[in-house]
């Protein structure tokens, strides 16, 4: 369904400005932006795919990535179609990079999404599959229908938002996972048509004036973004503008898309969080490959495993309630009693 969008002016020469996202697309009536799903219909920006999702599912909290917020829960994900940037590696691109709104199969109101969390017994629903800032209206409507009944919500999310609406967008957002692509401009430009100050803004915007709980994702691709020097300069960029306690994950690369490189090595995720955690960044992580060390989370203090993991199931938990080590050193994050059982299941929802 067409739901009116926020963040849009009108310019000069009568076309309308998308302000969501960096691009600021610039409509006459009828035509689409970049992500496909907003479009200008009279003197109105619409939002597409309000109400409707390319389908739902009971996933781990750890696949989203996010390892520090309530540890083995379970959240419930869906997303919808399009997206605002150009990777030429997606590895969601029937979704993402859809020109069918038909794929589009699901319909449900913020507040149905809200009660099929409390029926399936996820603690939090996450945006994620394609990139909520397009569907921002849809995002932030659910986000206030979960938070009324104390349910959790997540974005997973390339963080490729303007200064005006990113205040709107994490207004009730409690958890984030954010692709940060790579650490040159260059790589922004020619991989993903886009650029990357925006995205850093995200970044320090969540670092410092929110309260969400946020971990950044780098996938690693070999011979565009793994070199050493420029996995250095990002995480000195982490630890300068946002600290050492921001988890970060290093997941590896498969082809796809328009990408035909080979699949990231495991060495070279070993290798990069080596180099991370030796610069002071607290935790570090690697993904999609099998590595028990790499899914762990270890005290920066005493250097004991206080959530070991296996892919995504937990198999000890050594942290209070109040996210402690037994040696007493709080660990950055959310945290509940125990943590949860839900495992390394997928659910389809209907």
């Amino acid at each position: 369904m067409n739901h009116v969008g926020r963040h849009a002016s009108r310019m000069a020469d009568g076309r309308l400005r998308c302000e969501v996202c960096p691009r600021y697309c610039t409509l006459s009536d009828g035509q689409r932006g970049m992500c496909f799903v907003r479009q200008r219909l009279g003197d109105d920006i619409v939002l597409t795919t309000y109400g409707r999702s390319s389908g739902f599912a009971v996933d781990p909290i750890e696949k989203k990535p996010l390892n520090h917020f309530y540890p083995g829960t379970s959240v419930l994900s869906f997303g919808t179609a399009g997206c605002n940037l150009a990777c030429k590696f997606c590895q969601n691109w029937d979704i993402s990079k859809s020109r069918e709104i038909d794929t589009l199969q699901s319909t449900a109101s913020p507040d149905r999404i809200a009660e099929m969390c409390v029926e399936s017994g996820a603690k939090s629903v996450a945006f994620t599959y394609n990139d909520p800032v397009i569907f921002l209206e849809y995002a932030v409507d659910t986000a206030k229908a979960c938070r009324a009944r104390g349910i959790h919500t997540v974005a997973v999310t390339a963080g490729y938002i303007t200064d005006v609406a990113r205040p709107d967008f994490f207004s009730d957002i409690d958890a984030a996972n954010v692709d940060l692509k790579a650490f040159t401009d260059d790589f922004y430009r020619k991989v993903t048509a886009s650029e990357l100050k925006p995205v850093l803004d995200t970044l320090v915007y969540l670092g410092h004036e929110t309260d969400v709980w946020f971990e950044v994702t780098t996938l690693l691709i070999p011979g565009l973004n793994d070199d050493d020097d420029q996995l250095a300069r990002q995480v000195d960029w982490m630890l300068e503008n946002l600290g050492p306690e921001v988890p970060l994950h290093f997941s590896a690369y498969h082809p796809d898309y328009k990408m035909d490189r080979p699949a990231t090595p495991k060495a070279t995720l070993v290798r990069a969080r080596d180099l991370a955690r030796r610069a002071g960044l607290a935790y570090v992580y690697t993904g999609n490959v099998h590595d028990k060390e790499g899914d762990t989370t270890y005290c920066p203090s005493c250097d004991r495993p206080v959530v070991e993991r296996d892919w995504y199931a937990i198999e000890a938990y050594a942290l209070d309630a109040a996210g402690r080590c037994p040696c007493g050193h709080p660990i950055a994050g959310r945290f509940g009693e125990a943590a949860g059982a839900w495992g390394r299941r997928r659910l389809r929802v209907r």
